[in-house]
C-alpha cells in the first residue's frame, strides 16, 4: 500500500483545528487515520473505546515531576472525547476503584526502543474495561500525550502530524488531527466493535467539518474510499500489503499479516453487506464472508448463516 501521511496540517484556531482544504491534504489526513486502524503486527483492528467514566491512579517514582503533566495529558484527551476522568490516586482504595493505572517507572526498566507502553483490557473488542500505562521517568514528558491517545482506544502508530507518530512535530499537546480522531472516535455515530470500513465514514465526516473547502473534500472522500477498498481487496486476496508505516515499525509478523488478511476479508464482507465505505453488493458480501469463513473466522461463519 502506498504511504499516506499528513504533510501540511495547519495550527488549530481557538474554535478548533483548521486544515488547508485541498483534496490532497484531505487524502493525507484520511491516510493517517486509516493507519491508526492497524495494529503493528500487521492486523487491521476494530474500534474500541470507553463506555464508562475513567478513574485513574498515578503511581511510581518522581511523581512531583510527572503526575500533574500526565494528568493534564489524560484530561486533554478525555475532554476532547467527552469522557469523564477522575483522579483517584489519593484515595485509600485507589488500587481497587481505579480502572486506569499509570506507573512512572525507573529509567532502567522497559526498553530503549519502547520507553512507554499502554495495555488495553477488554473482554470483547468493543469497550475498554481497564487500561494500564507504564512510562520511564526520563521519557514521561514526551510519552504522556502519545500514551493518553492509546488509553482512549486509538491504537495505531501512523505517520503524519499526530502525537501517535514516532516522529511527531510536538509531544506536549494534542495536534489538530488528534482532536479530529478523538471527536470522531467518541461520536454518537461510532460504536464499539466497528470495523475499519464502518469507522472510516465517521472519521471522514469529522475531518471534513474542519476544512474550509468542504465540497472539495467531499469529492476527495469518495476517491479515497474507492482507492482504499481496492487496495484492501488486493490485501485480502494475498496480493496487497499492509500500510508502509506498519512495516516500518519493525513489529509486524508473518502470522499477524496472515491473520490480517482473514480479518480484512471479513471486514470487506461487512462493508459490502451494509454499504459502508463502498456501495452495497450482496454478492460481493457473500464472496468475502465465505473467504473469511473458510479461514476459520467465526463472525463470518455466523453472518453467512443469514443467507441460507
Amino acid at each position: 500500500m502506498r504511504k499516506l501521511g499528513v504533510t501540511a496540517l495547519l495550527a488549530a484556531a481557538v474554535a478548533g483545528p483548521v486544515f488547508a482544504g485541498t483534496a490532497e491534504e484531505f487524502e493525507q489526513g484520511m491516510g493517517t487515520m486509516w493507519e491508526v486502524l492497524w495494529h503493528q503486527s500487521g492486523t487491521p483492528t476494530r474500534l474500541v473505546r470507553w463506555e464508562q467514566d475513567i478513574r485513574v491512579r498515578v503511581t511510581g517514582i518522581d511523581l512531583a515531576l510527572h503526575k500533574e503533566y500526565t494528568l493534564r495529558a489524560l484530561r486533554s484527551v478525555a475532554d476532547e472525547a467527552g469522557v469523564k476522568l477522575v483522579d483517584v490516586s489519593d484515595r485509600p482504595d485507589a488500587a481497587q476503584v481505579a480502572n486506569l493505572s499509570v506507573e512512572i517507572t525507573p529509567d532502567n526498566t522497559l526498553e530503549d526502543v519502547q520507553p512507554c507502553v499502554t495495555f488495553l483490557n477488554f473482554a470483547t473488542e468493543r469497550s475498554i474495561d481497564s487500561a494500564a500505562v507504564q512510562m520511564r521517568s526520563r521519557d514521561a514528558a514526551r510519552c504522556a500525550y502519545h500514551e493518553a491517545m492509546h488509553v482512549m482506544g486509538v491504537r495505531g502508530h501512523p505517520a503524519g502530524k499526530t502525537v501517535l507518530s514516532y516522529f511527531p512535530g510536538r509531544t506536549d499537546a494534542l495536534l489538530p488531527l488528534d482532536r479530529v480522531m478523538l471527536r470522531a472516535w467518541y461520536s454518537p455515530n461510532m460504536r464499539g466493535g466497528m470495523t475499519p470500513f464502518e469507522a472510516l465514514p465517521v472519521l471522514a465526516d469529522e475531518l471534513i467539518r474542519t476544512l474550509p473547502e468542504r465540497a472539495v473534500a467531499a469529492k476527495a472522500r469518495e476517491r479515497f474510499f474507492n482507492s482504499t477498498i481496492e487496495q484492501m481487496r488486493a490485501f485480502a486476496d494475498g496480493g496487497g500489503d499492509v500500510p508502509t508505516v506498519v512495516k516500518r515499525s519493525g513489529k509486524w509478523t508473518v502470522d499477524g499479516v496472515k491473520f490480517g488478511r482473514t480479518e480484512m476479508s471479513y471486514f470487506l464482507g461487512i462493508a459490502y453487506l451494509e454499504g459502508t465505505t463502498v456501495a452495497q453488493d450482496t454478492s460481493q458480501a457473500q464472496k468475502w464472508l465465505r473467504r473469511a469463513a473458510s479461514a476459520g473466522n467465526r463472525p463470518a461463519q455466523s453472518r453467512l448463516g443469514a443467507f441460507r
